[in-house]
Order: C-alpha cells, then structure tokens, then sequence
C-alpha cells in the first residue's frame, strides 16, 4: 500500500521540482539571474500560481489550472491579482 502511494505521489512531487529549479534559475520573477527584467503581469506568478494549484489540488488539477493561466497570461490581458481559487470547479 506504501509503495503505491508514493507511486502515485510521484508525478506531484516531480512537477513541484522541476517547477522551483525554474523558478530558481529561469524564471524573471524568482531568480536572481534575471531579477532585471520586467515581470509577470499577474500576481501571484504564474509558476507560482501552477505551483500552489498542484500542490493543494494534486498533479492533473493543478497542471489543468496552471495551463489555463499561461494561456491567459498574454499581451491582450490585463493581469493584476488573480489566487487560486478555494474549490476545482466546485469539488473540494
């Protein structure tokens, strides 16, 4: 039964990685690398918003919220304040 949570748990714990090297090396918002360059419009960042969206709903919900958040983060959008919401389309 362990062996298949952490199975399971894999591909959260993977992305959440791979999502705070980026931040940590690439990312214009997060790094230090490229703190000189402008921003996210959004806040908070959309890594971080992906980010948090996977690690409160698990990988699938969270990699759904993150995606639809970096296909609204373009030049025609406003931007501004913009959490993850408290339920995945209504569910708990």
């Amino acid at each position: 039964m362990n062996l298949i949570k952490k199975i399971l748990s894999f591909p959260k714990s993977f992305s959440l990685y791979i999502i705070s090297l980026y931040q940590k090396y690439l990312s214009r918002d997060h790094s230090v690398y490229w703190n000189h360059l402008p921003g996210c419009k959004y806040y908070p960042t959309c890594s971080e918003y992906t980010y948090q969206s996977i690690d409160k709903f698990g990988f699938l919900r969270g990699f759904i919220l993150g995606s639809y958040r970096i296909i609204r983060c373009n030049p025609f959008s406003k931007g501004g304040i913009d959490p993850i919401p408290k339920k995945f389309l209504g569910k708990k």
